[in-house]
């Protein structure tokens, strides 16, 4: 009777090799991705504010989502280089890259105060805080 292995019984199962090469270091060559949104959250009495660094992206291509109190930040990075010679293309690329953050504040945020400003790769936002209902107590009548 032959004898199979434990490792025989994998060799053709092609889900192997993800997980073998799961723990090496993984390797770029060359192509940029999106940045990390790198964040600074401050706290006042009357809103946030919030600074948010996203290097090499067009303000065109950021986009801010509030609902109630989350914010979501997210960044689509889109870079095209060619280069020529006479008539002739000689190397030609393309990058593309996504990148997002979202942040879950103490308190709502009112998106109608909400002010947004994008500057040499930094994103400054003036995030109010909603005015909170003041209770009150019922008489029972």
């Amino acid at each position: 009777m032959n004898e199979l292995k434990v490792r025989d019984l994998f060799a053709a199962d092609p889900f192997e090799d993800a997980f073998r090469n799961f723990l090496r270091p993984w390797v770029s060559r060359g192509a940029e991705s999106a940045p990390d949104i790198k964040v600074e959250l401050v706290e006042s009495n009357g809103d946030y504010k919030l600074k948010a660094e996203i290097p090499g992206v067009r303000k065109e291509d950021i986009q801010i989502d509030i609902d109630d109190n989350k914010v979501s930040i997210s960044a689509e990075v889109k870079k095209e280089s060619e280069e020529k010679k006479d008539d002739r293309v000689i190397r030609s690329e393309r990058q593309y890259g996504y990148a997002s953050r979202s942040l879950w504040l103490d308190k709502p945020v009112d998106q109608s105060k909400s002010v947004a400003k994008y500057e040499n790769g930094v994103l400054e936002l003036t995030l109010p805080k909603k005015a909170t209902s003041t209770g009150m107590r019922l008489t029972i009548s």
